[in-house]
């Protein structure tokens, strides 16, 4: 089946200004016929959340929108962190192929979900755990989306009005072609290690020795001996064995006790837990994006009609050169494709919640 879509995006200080300019931009012949739409919002907009939904239901005859506020939004050739603005993508779908729901209208059983898109509140306890029993209700496993982001309340979308809390989205049956593809922005060093004493969030022991000694090895003479320019740059990467080197979950190192020799990182962490040691730099961080994004071409069922980027926080500007480099590198790959998305609390892609990606789900 193939979707027609639409994208807009706009920045101003005034959000009134913001929604009359992506209205004007989503003028044609699409906008009479779409049926949903996916809504990113800067969190300077967060105050005006309720109107902004409302505007633009009443404005282009859509009903079902889902989408969040984040710290920063993306689209076509446009992203922008700590700028006011807003992203919109809009599809026709067929009215049954389609669910939009959250925790006040739990996604019905007797709907055969091939594929989701979801949104979640970074405040939510257990988000693995309910990342993972949400991606056991998606029979092809096609689960992307990422957590709401913002200084203030962190809203979703889900239906006719903002919410907080849980997890909300749209899933999709068989009719829906979606292809997900995650770019780690690391480059993992060589080797892998396997957590061998640990509690809460700290690491103790690596292969049996104090986990600050392995870390000091694998930084190198000079990183290691100045752990805070380390700790910036060198990362801890959990994976789920240790031959599984290109599928992890990137975790900060929070907190060194040079005493115990422990590490702590931004998560929970059990004996027995494998893991590697990732660099983070602009370089390693283009070439693996650059690597999913031709993987993704060749692994396309024909030409994409649309597509959503969610990249972390942390990435943009800070990562990269500008802040639209990531969807630069996107036209380069894929052309003038509808865009929209947002930077994100954290990314959610098949059964896990990653940080520092970026994950781009293309419809068909």
């Amino acid at each position: 089946m193939s979707s027609r879509f639409a994208s807009a995006i706009a920045f101003s200080a005034d959000w009134r200004e913001a929604v009359e300019e992506v209205l004007a931009q989503l003028e044609g012949p699409l906008a009479p016929q779409a049926n949903l739409g996916f809504l990113y919002i800067a969190d300077q907009y967060a105050h005006a959340a309720r109107d902004i939904l409302g505007r633009l239901r009443a404005q282009t005859g859509i009903d079902n929108w889902v989408g969040s506020t984040g710290v920063g939004v993306i689209g076509r050739g446009q992203a922008q962190i700590d700028s006011p603005g807003l992203s919109v993508l809009i599809g026709q779908m067929p009215e049954d192929s389609y669910r939009v729901f959250s925790g006040r209208a739990p996604l019905s059983r007797d709907f055969a979900a091939y594929g989701a898109v979801v949104h979640a509140d970074p405040a939510t306890p257990d988000m693995s755990e309910l990342v993972q029993d949400m991606a056991t209700k998606i029979r092809a496993g096609t689960l992307a989306g990422g957590l709401a982001s913002a200084r203030g309340t962190a809203w979703q979308f889900a239906g006719d009005e903002p919410l907080t809390g849980g997890m909300s989205g749209v899933a999709f049956d068989s009719r829906i072609r979606v292809l997900t593809a995650m770019s780690q922005g690391y480059a993992p060093l060589p080797g892998s290690w396997r957590v061998t004493a640990a509690h809460e969030h700290i690491i103790d022991r690596i292969d049996g020795r104090p986990a600050l000694d392995v870390y000091r090895e694998a930084a190198g003479p000079l990183l290691g001996a100045d752990l805070r320019r380390a700790s910036r740059s060198l990362l801890v990467g959990l994976a789920s064995s240790s031959e599984d080197r290109r599928h992890y979950a990137v975790r900060s190192v929070v907190g060194i006790d040079l005493q115990k020799g422990a590490l702590a990182i931004n998560d929970g962490i059990e004996a027995g837990q494998h893991l590697v040691f990732v660099r983070r730099d602009e370089h390693s961080a283009r070439e693996d994006l650059r690597r999913m994004l031709q993987e993704l071409r060749e692994a396309c069922p024909g030409v994409p009609a649309a597509g959503l980027y969610i990249s972390c926080a942390g990435r943009g500007g800070a990562m990269f050169e500008r802040d639209d480099s990531e969807v630069e590198m996107i036209g380069d790959a894929f052309g003038n494709l509808p865009v929209a998305g947002f930077f994100a609390g954290g990314e959610i892609v098949g059964n896990r919640l990653y940080g520092f990606t970026g994950a781009l789900t293309l419809f068909f």
